[in-house]
Formats: structure tokens, sequence, C-alpha cells
């Protein structure tokens, strides 16, 4: 079926906003609260990174309000994880970081032994109830994903298919794999009238438009479908989700709902900073 016909039985979500982001070496900023976070909160930050060479040392840093999603596609990174142990993610796998009222992390990505490093890291606002809550850490491998058809889901779940990690509000993060000339359309569940996606690689189509590696896509605010067809192989990340209704109330590394809230998370946040360099884990100078 053509997708003219396809789109007289199903009405499709168009365009909107476009972006190829800010390049920072290694990595992409694809969105950021001030930006595309603003169109599609609960997303509030997404960073695309691809490298080679000696892994990239990230220093123990704060968060709170926010949770974080790590998604490796090639690969390896040892992540810190809020107990203080070193965690390998392996190609393929995930590493979920809820904040709630904050908490300290970091880690490097890649090592000399595996080559190319690929990936995104997705932040969401959390929702009041959340966001002031406990911290909680989840890692998956590529094994332990779940997927329905030809889409992997990270988050949350579409058709029969459910991730085991929990999220704090209604949205899905999927990642598309599709052959040349395969199609799939993406129909979102109920309420979700946030959706964007970000091609890795490979030609791709959107409704008839096409779509670039390394670019952001955000698609008009309603609840119709998306059709995708592959021109080549091809891999790319979908995000959906109920709107997050709340301000963002923006820190250095945190984004609340309100004054009050943004307040506390960074008041806990300082606390936990002088109880690591008590410790002998963080340098003072981390610590305002």
């Amino acid at each position: 079926m053509s997708l003219a016909a396809e789109k007289s039985f199903v009405q499709l979500r168009q365009i909107t906003h476009r972006t190829h982001g800010r390049r920072n070496g290694p990595a992409v900023r694809l969105m950021s609260p001030s930006d595309f976070g603003q169109l599609l909160k609960p997303f509030v930050f997404l960073d695309f990174f691809d490298m080679q060479g000696p892994p990239f040392v990230g220093a123990l840093h704060p968060h709170s309000g926010i949770a974080t999603l790590s998604y490796l596609i090639d690969g390896r990174m040892d992540l810190i994880d809020p107990d203080g142990h070193t965690v390998a993610l392996p190609s393929g796998g995930v590493e979920w970081m809820q904040a709630g009222r904050g908490m300290w992390h970091g880690g490097s990505v890649g090592d000399e032994k595996h080559g190319r490093v690929r990936g995104f890291q997705l932040w969401v606002a959390l929702p009041p109830e959340l966001e002031l809550g406990p911290t909680v850490s989840a890692f998956q491998n590529a094994k332990d994903i779940v997927s329905a058809g030809p889409a992997q889901v990270l988050l949350g779940s579409y058709d029969n298919a459910h991730s085991s990690i929990q999220a704090p509000s209604p949205m899905n993060f999927l990642a598309v794999k599709l052959k040349a000339g395969e199609r799939w359309t993406y129909m979102p569940p109920s309420g979700h009238t946030v959706m964007w996606v970000s091609p890795v690689e490979g030609g791709l189509l959107a409704n008839g438009e096409q779509l670039h590696p390394e670019e952001l896509v955000a698609f008009e605010h309603s609840s119709q479908s998306v059709h995708f067809e592959a021109l080549t192989d091809t891999q790319f990340i979908l995000g959906s989700a109920v709107r997050h209704e709340h301000d963002l109330e923006l820190g250095y590394y945190s984004v609340h709902t309100s004054p009050q809230a943004l307040k506390a998370g960074e008041a806990h946040i300082q606390a936990l900073g002088k109880r690591l360099v008590e410790e002998g884990l963080l340098d003072p100078r981390y610590v305002r």
C-alpha cells in the first residue's frame, strides 16, 4: 500500500520543528530546557555522543528533580552509582538514574579496547510527587530489554512489551531498527501528545519527509500516528509522552517544578557533597 493510500486510513501527525543541536567535542546536545525541552517536556535534555580513542572521564556531579536514561548503542561505559559502586554498562545496555531530591554520580565513557562508543543520554523532568523523592537506579543489559516488533522498549510500554524500569510518568522511549525497505507505524498510547525522533544512521522517511542522522525532529502535539519507511538500513530513537504541565525551574544540574522544590533539591545536593568531601571522595572545589 502506498503512503498516500495509508494516509487515507490513518491520520498522521506532522513535523513542526527540527534541529541538529550544538556540538561540543564528541557530543551533540540536541535538546535543552531553554529550547526544545520547553516544547517536549517531560523530555528536557538529549545528548548524542560518538567517540573513539582514550576514555572520557566524567567527574562526580549532582542532579535533583530529574531522571537520566543512558542508552549505549556501541562500546562500553563505566558508571558510578549513587551508592559509590562502579557498574560496567555494555553495548546495548541502559542505565536509569532517578535523582529525586538529589544524588551524585559520574563515570567514564569508552576504553581503548572497545573502539567506537555511541549512545544517548536523555533527561526527563520528574512530577511534583517524585522530584523530592528517593533516588532510584537500575541497569539493564541488551538481552533483558523487551521488544515490540522492531522497537526495543527502553522505558514505558508499547504493544505487549513493558520495560521493567518504572517510568515516573506516562512516557515511552524506544530504540528502533529497520532494514532497507521496511515500514513501521508508531501509534502512540492514549494521551501521548508529545513526540520526537532522532535518527542514528541510515536513510529514514517519517510521513514521507526525510530525516537525517544526528537530528532531532519534533512532531505536532496531537494523538496521531507517524509512519516510518527505511530507505537504507537504519536505526533511530523515539520518545512520546503525556505532556509535563509544570514550569521548568532550572539549577545548574537540576530541574524542578517550583522555586521551593529547586531550593530543597539543591540544599540536599550540597549536604551530600560535603559528606563526600569529608569521606575523601570528592574535590571540595565541586561543592559551592
